[in-house]
């Protein structure tokens, strides 16, 4: 502990010393894949952002994109200080944008696929010549979905794409899909009334979730600001971030644990060079 204070503290110093030669410091930008809405995403890392600031003694900003498509393209464009996505794209990123990946949460992350609660969908098979909702095609989630439809041999349903987890849960309960993917942890966040009126079809083995990559051009300070985000997790304001979101604290990541998502990371690299 006394050895992450002194991280942090010097941390502190940085940004003085350049505020001192006259240099104004820029954003700070944590790009959050779009997971949820981006209302969503910009309350949920509130409290990071606001104890980042006070450490970098520097401007930080969330921001996220329109899909986890144009989230890849951007992070690929080196747009993020911070990027914080699931495990295939944080595999993309490292092997092919350089970033340096730091930590992940203690919670499981697991796709789930959704029906509505009184639908009568009740297996795979029931799915075929439908209508399947998911998250951009570059989404775990949904190439989770896309693997799980074809192991189930789902004949001739049709994927539509929508912009967060939770629109694919308003859309089932307005019968627009008869099955739809996302995060268990999204769909645990979803309000009460919502998900009472969904039922789980079928739940994946743990992946790795949402993982933080630093930018490379960072690669001097990642020891201290990796201890700057094991320090939060210390705060009262990081605590209740953990519990209300169900993500149970940070954790290191196994050292195989990217790699194993590296079919996934392919596909995604696909999808990018396809322009979609």
């Amino acid at each position: 502990m006394r050895c992450i204070r002194w991280i942090v503290s010097m941390i502190l110093l940085l940004p003085t010393l350049a505020l001192a030669a006259g240099a104004a410091p820029a954003p700070f930008r944590i790009g959050v894949a779009p997971h949820s809405s981006a209302r969503v995403i910009i309350e949920m890392y509130q409290p990071l952002r606001l104890y980042l600031e006070q450490v970098l003694q520097r401007p930080v900003e969330i921001v996220t994109a329109p899909d986890f498509t144009e989230f890849a393209r951007r992070g690929m464009a080196q747009d993020y200080d911070i990027a914080i996505t699931t495990g295939h794209q944080a595999r993309l990123l490292q092997t092919d944008a350089r970033y340096l990946p730091l930590l992940t949460y203690q919670a499981d992350f697991k796709a789930v696929a959704l029906v509505a609660a009184d639908s009568r969908y009740r297996e795979p098979k029931d799915l075929a010549s439908s209508t399947v909702i998911g998250l951009s095609a570059s989404s775990l989630v949904t190439l989770w979905g896309q693997h799980w439809l074809l192991r189930n041999s789902v004949a001739n349903a049709t994927l539509r794409y929508v912009s967060a987890s939770d629109s694919v849960g308003q859309l089932l309960l307005k019968g627009e899909g008869s099955a739809g993917f996302m995060s268990l942890a999204n769909f645990q966040n979803l309000p009460p009334a919502v998900r009472a009126q969904l039922r789980l079809l079928a739940e994946s083995l743990p992946m790795a979730g949402r993982v933080y990559l630093l930018n490379a051009r960072h690669a001097r300070q990642q020891k201290s600001i990796l201890a700057a985000l094991w320090a939060f997790a210390e705060t009262a304001d990081g605590k209740q971030y953990f519990t209300r979101y169900q993500l149970g604290g940070y954790r290191a990541l196994e050292p195989r644990e990217l790699i194993m998502l590296e079919p996934y990371a392919n596909e995604v690299r696909l999808v990018l060079k396809q322009g979609k």
